[in-house]
């Protein structure tokens, strides 16, 4: 059954896998060198980490079809690192970041994933279709007119393409896209930007050296704060890339495997003078888009980037960006979720309020992380708030009057414990008072302090207090910290009074 599962994610698509890892190898060479600019090393920096990046994930990533490599969101953090310290710790810290990107994936920190809402994540995904149509407007201005014409003509060739009989079906339409314009400006000589204009391609193939730094605490300390952020920045977009993914293609990837293989591929990154780099929604969306589903798709964008680069420099510099502008047009309007725009009439205000901060943070930063942050702590905060609302009390007097039973309904945790002791009445004359808690649930440490607060209160008034129905669960919280079984601790939740 393993064997069957290895044989399709590399051999069950093969014709698709290796157009559509075609076309995002040509998209990532850009990308690449734009990214190595931004933080300020040599376009092969880049270009070498993103060869690197995706054939390891292509072998041990946890999630087929999808493409890592050098980013933006990682190259950010590197800028400060680089213009104080340089490229060698650059290296190192490629380096590092792999090493807690596996310890984060062996201490299984993928599954944290399901504390992300769909409403963070529908928001992550809108951020960043925002962001990679931002990063195409500088090719868009003050250009000449050639340059929105073959923009424009590359976005016809993009949507028309496949309604041509048979042979649409067979090309992916981002591939016709960039041959077409790219003959088209080769052949009319069009005076535009071309990808050689981005910097230069390198000439040889990376070679394997250990980065020249000292190995002592000193420079520990100074990687450690850039390591650190980057490894949670790659894993994060890493893994909220490959639920977009799962979500697109309907399979489950392995998150935990997912956090492994980035780290070693980080490692070998840095290993190989890159940088490093995680999982690419852009270029993932396109492989997905172009009928890239298996590893074979990844495999072969690493691989053929590296040839193009180094062994068919001479034609790859003279592919027009205007072609590539137009495949990651295609790729925002395609990310963007267009119905969570119809949907902010329907859905709830927490839940829009959740996606509108999260895409505000992100583009206003451009910090993924960040922008989840505060998604998530959102989402939290008004789940609490939501769930505080169904806890309530009721109660009811046996007929001498003398005993009072309140029958506890709901989840009593930090956002609803002072609710919880407001329900009760402590002036009341009665005897007894029986606590029923049969439907309900106590949660942590601030459950247990109002339930010590009522019964200790009640006490204090000579009524005798009976909790009764408590479930396994809240019987051992309550058990173990609960203080109202205990009378030398009286004065001290009571505040001493």
């Amino acid at each position: 059954m393993l064997l069957l599962s290895k044989k399709q994610d590399w051999l069950g698509n093969v014709r698709a896998d290796v157009l559509a890892g075609t076309v995002v190898a040509l998209a990532l060479i850009p990308e690449a060198i734009a990214f190595s600019i931004i933080a300020g090393v040599d376009p092969k920096v880049g270009l070498y980490a993103s060869f690197c990046i995706a054939v390891i994930t292509a072998f041990l990533g946890g999630r087929p079809g999808m493409i890592s490599a050098a980013t933006g969101a990682m190259a950010l953090l590197m800028v400060t690192l680089v213009k104080e310290h340089g490229l060698q710790y650059l290296l190192a810290t490629t380096l590092l970041t792999g090493v807690i990107q596996i310890i984060f994936g062996y201490l299984k920190l993928g599954k944290f994933m399901s504390f992300v809402a769909k409403s963070v994540v529908t928001g992550f995904v809108n951020a960043l279709a925002i962001l990679i149509f931002m990063a195409q407007l500088p090719e868009l201005t003050d250009a000449p007119w050639q340059v929105y014409a073959m923009t424009a003509a590359g976005l016809g060739i993009i949507y028309l393409f496949p309604y041509v009989p048979v042979i649409g079906k067979l090309l992916p339409s981002p591939l016709v896209c960039i041959i077409i314009l790219s003959a088209v400006a080769i052949y009319w000589q069009i005076d535009i930007h071309s990808v050689g204009d981005m910097g230069e391609l390198p000439d040889t193939l990376p070679m394997f050296l250990l980065p020249d730094v000292p190995l002592n605490v000193e420079t520990l300390k100074i990687i450690l704060p850039y390591a650190l952020p980057l490894a949670v920045v790659g894993l994060l977009e890493s893994l909220m890339t490959a639920t977009i993914i799962d979500d697109l293609t309907d399979t489950d990837s392995d998150k935990n495997r997912e956090c492994k293989a980035q780290g070693f591929a980080n490692i070998g990154a840095g290993l190989l003078g890159g940088m490093a780099g995680c999982a690419m929604i852009g270029q993932s969306v396109i492989n997905v888009k172009s009928g890239g589903r298996g590893r074979l798709s990844t495999l072969v964008a690493g691989i053929f980037l590296l040839i193009m680069v180094v062994f068919l420099d001479q034609w790859i510099q003279q592919i027009p960006m205007a072609a590539l502008v137009a495949v990651m047009i295609m790729v925002s309007i395609g990310t963007f979720s267009w119905s969570s725009i119809i949907n902010l009439k329907s859905y709830p205000l927490s839940a829009n309020i959740i996606m509108l901060s999260t895409v505000i943070v992100v583009v206003w930063t451009h910090n993924l992380a960040l922008g989840v942050l505060i998604g998530v702590l959102l989402a939290a905060l008004f789940f609490a708030n939501k769930i505080s609302h169904f806890m309530y009390v009721n109660s009811e007097i046996d007929e001498s009057e003398s005993t009072r039973v309140y029958h506890v309904h709901g989840q009593v945790f930090f956002n609803s414990a002072d609710k919880f002791i407001r329900f009760f009445d402590f002036k009341e004359a009665v005897d007894n008072v029986i606590i029923d808690l049969e439907h309900a649930h106590f949660w942590d440490l601030s459950a247990v302090d109002a339930l010590d607060k009522v019964v200790l209160k009640f006490r204090r008034e000579g009524t005798d207090v009976e909790i009764t129905g408590l479930n396994e669960a809240s019987s051992t919280i309550i058990d173990r910290f609960g203080v109202h079984e205990q009378p030398e601790d009286i004065e001290k939740i009571m505040g001493g009074h």
